[in-house]
């Protein structure tokens, strides 16, 4: 070997993975050589955490802030995306927390999202929204092929059971949806709904980074159970999830 190190493909460290998470998942457990990063963007300041998880150098961006500050259409999803491009993450590995229209999956399942629906208004939702910029992203595979089979190998090497496929509606929040909104979206063929998953996904894919979403159920639907969503019951189901969806993602983030 040379004095100069090892230049090989081996030898050189795989650039970060970014993780994109909400709800309930304000930090990363076990995460080495923590620093807070304060990026500034052409869009905007967003704050991440840096430092190292299973191997491998991460990139992590809590959506609302740590202390759940920021409501979904407040989020500065451009400043997000391009911080994490700018960190040199060429991945993006993000956790969305949802509603189930899927009577099957229910509070603490995991799906991994392959399509969406949209029906957010006034978020600033393109990175290309200058005169001379027009740029049409294609968007018929939102959520990267390559990252949703990694994130199905690490599931079914955890033992963790997790729906294939979903079709996500974003809404615009803060609001929960009515139970006649969920019964248009299931009719639609919409499989859960939350409130962030988009313009993230359209921004990753404008940015050129290969972008997956798993989605967690915290409840079901307005109307496909006796009652109302609480805050608490929401706050008790995700703390179910916890352990699972780190594995699930500590496993992933080592492999790809």
């Amino acid at each position: 070997m040379s004095e100069m190190g090892d230049t090989s493909a081996a030898g050189r460290e795989r650039p970060p993975v970014g993780i994109i998470a909400g709800t309930g998942y304000y930090e990363l457990p076990g995460l080495s050589e923590a620093e807070h990063q304060m990026v500034q963007t052409d869009w905007g300041e967003a704050h991440a955490m840096t430092g190292r998880w299973h191997g491998r150098r991460i990139v992590f961006v809590p959506r609302h802030g740590g202390d759940h500050s920021i409501p979904p259409s407040a989020i500065n999803y451009r400043a997000n995306i391009a911080a994490i491009r700018d960190l040199g993450a060429t991945a993006i590995l993000a956790v969305s927390v949802v509603g189930s229209m899927v009577p099957e999956r229910g509070t603490g399942a995991f799906l991994l999202l392959d399509d969406y629906l949209e029906f957010t208004t006034g978020r600033a939702a393109t990175f290309f929204d200058q005169p001379g910029q027009v740029t049409h992203t294609d968007m018929t595979t939102p959520y990267d092929p390559s990252l949703r089979a990694a994130l199905a190998a690490a599931a079914a090497a955890e033992g963790i059971d997790v729906a294939p496929t979903a079709t996500y509606v974003c809404t615009n929040g803060p609001r929960f949806e009515t139970p006649a909104e969920i019964r248009m979206y299931a009719q639609m063929g919409g499989s859960v709904v939350g409130m962030t998953g988009y313009p993230e996904v359209a921004l990753a894919r404008e940015a050129g980074i290969p972008y997956a979403g798993i989605a967690v159920v915290a409840n079901m639907a307005a109307g496909m159970f006796d009652g109302e969503i609480s805050h608490e019951e929401v706050s008790e189901a995700l703390e179910a999830t916890k352990e699972p969806l780190f594995r699930l993602l500590g496993r992933t983030v080592s492999a790809i």
